[in-house]
């Protein structure tokens, strides 16, 4: 039996994969499809994708999903609203306007490579590490979008020409995609150089207050302003899909970097935070209309602008670069597991980790501590230590650094740092992957000292993205979309089960382990 109704189709690029979801209008799942692509190291701290691969495993994704929503008797061909789009942040490529193919790999956000490029602004700046961060909300580091297209400009002779020529055009991955989807290189309608307040905000180029890129700091970088997509908002329609893709014709109708649509998600209004668990993890507490500036390591970054003209939400941000990209570590690199759902039980046959600390700095720390000379370290270790040992000292470092930057947040925001539950604690919300290990979740409350919520669907990434686009078209309402009453009763609540004492012995051996970790850059040469 058909089943007609109203469906919004979203974008999901990650670090690791790509997937294309079509949710109902009741926001639930009917057909989705995911592939993993490529990550590619060609030296010791950089990381790179494919631009093309990233493509053809969208074009895969879209066609696979439309096909198991319509195998189980959904209209999509007829129903489908509109697509949202959300994307892996600071990710950067330059591309041929005229060819539409890439002029060197997409650089990662995790990228170290551009340390340099960031020891020589510091030093030629007034303002040392905090010189824009007026401007931007953002200190110069390896991690922002401008950086990377530094190193681009002056180490790629493909980049230089093509910008000699007025054919390079930049983007984040989000700018990518669309200027692809909606047409590309073609002359009869040639693909949309777009990008939204999220994804800017992350580049080191936009103006925080303004929103608009910074003339300023373009100057200063050296970077020409022809180069840059246009910004818009969130929610709004910014052009159709066009020819050669599976589902042709259909709005794109919502853009946000992925920790801000898993906020939209997970309907965070002002003072509410949450924690997305996915390669890194990301810890945003939106601030509403005020720009909160952080004197403890934090980012002030844009939460979401939901249409053109609706009021903008900025963000308070930590940003931990390694978190479900150890397990895959422990997993690819080490052969301790097989898949990364085996960490759980792994870890679960030992009641702690035996003294061991495992901190992930495998291409700096970011924050709070903002150390791109730090270096991974495992610590404690004796005869007496075993593999479930490490396995739980991998979820461990998950769980300490989201602690880290709460702290921070508390410090910067007073008692508004989150919102608080019936009985006046502290809730984190949590969403992203590696979610589902109840075990991690058990250790994060723990250490918190305070409960974390997971919704019931925790891939609220490409949920929030939905909604944007949604919103947009009419589909949903921002009521609708912020009402939880009915999501929040399918959550999983982890209360602490430890004591204060516990949780403050357990967090001064992490400093000592956190310590130790600074400085040895140099010994990966």
């Amino acid at each position: 039996m058909v089943k007609d109704g109203v469906y919004v189709g979203s974008i999901d690029q990650g670090t690791t994969s790509t997937r294309f979801i079509i949710y109902d209008r009741s926001g639930k799942s009917v057909g989705s499809h995911q592939v993993e692509f490529s990550q590619i190291y060609p030296e010791a701290g950089w990381v790179e994708h494919n631009p093309m691969e990233i493509l053809e495993s969208l074009r895969v994704c879209m066609a696979k999903a439309v096909d198991k929503a319509t195998a189980e008797g959904h209209n999509v061909d007829q129903g489908l609203k509109a697509i949202g789009l959300t994307n892996q942040r600071e990710t950067t490529l330059v591309w041929s306007k005229s060819t539409g193919c890439p002029l060197y790999n997409a650089i990662v956000w995790m990228d170290a490579r551009t340390t340099s490029i960031c020891r020589r602004l510091e030093n030629e700046l007034s303002g040392g590490k905090t010189h824009f961060l007026e401007t931007c909300g953002l200190p110069i580091s390896t991690y922002f979008s401008a950086l990377k297209l530094l190193w681009l400009l002056e180490n790629v002779d493909a980049v230089k020409d093509a910008v000699k020529k007025g054919d390079a055009l930049f983007g984040t991955i989000d700018t990518w995609l669309i200027w692809n989807l909606t047409g590309g290189c073609s002359t009869e309608s040639p693909g949309l150089h777009v990008t939204d307040v999220s994804n800017a905000s992350r580049t080191m180029l936009m103006n925080i207050k303004t929103l608009e890129w910074d003339q300023s700091i373009l100057e200063t970088l050296g970077i020409s302003g022809d180069l840059l997509p246009k910004i818009v908002s969130n929610a709004e329609v910014i052009g159709n899909i066009g020819k050669g893709w599976p589902i042709t014709g259909i709005p794109i109708a919502g853009c946000l970097g992925d920790q801000h649509a898993a906020m939209l998600g997970q309907a965070c209004r002002k003072g509410e935070a949450k924690s997305t668990y996915g390669t890194g993890a990301f810890i945003l507490l939106n601030t509403g209309k005020e720009l909160i500036k952080s004197s403890h390591g934090l980012l002030t970054t844009v939460a979401y602008k939901l249409g053109p003209n609706a009021p903008i939400n900025y963000a308070l941000e930590g940003s931990i670069a390694i978190a479900g990209a150890a397990v895959q570590w422990l997993r690819d690199s080490l052969g301790i597991i097989k898949s990364a759902s085996e960490i759980e039980d792994l870890a679960n046959k030992v009641e702690n980790s035996g003294g061991v600390y495992f901190v992930p700095a495998f291409n700096g720390l970011f924050a709070p501590w903002w150390r791109d000379d730090a270096r991974g370290i495992c610590i404690g270790m004796t005869r007496f230590t075993n593999k479930s040992h490490i396995a739980r000292a991998v979820l461990e470092s998950m769980c300490f650094q989201v602690k880290d930057v709460l702290d921070s947040m508390h410090k910067d925001a007073g008692d508004n740092a989150e919102s608080k539950d019936k009985d006046g604690e502290f809730l984190l919300r949590v969403d992203g992957g590696a979610t589902a290990n109840n075990l991690l979740m058990q250790i994060q409350a723990d250490l918190l000292g305070s409960p974390v919520v997971r919704p019931a669907d925790i891939e609220t990434t490409a949920l929030g993205a939905a909604y944007a686009a949604g919103l947009a078209v009419g589909v949903w309402t921002e009521n609708e979309i912020f009402d939880t009453t009915e999501k929040n009763k399918k959550d999983t609540t982890f209360r602490p089960k430890s004591d204060e004492e516990y949780r403050k012995k357990k967090a001064e051996s992490w400093y000592k382990a956190i310590s130790r970790t600074f400085d040895l850059a140099d010994l990966s040469h």
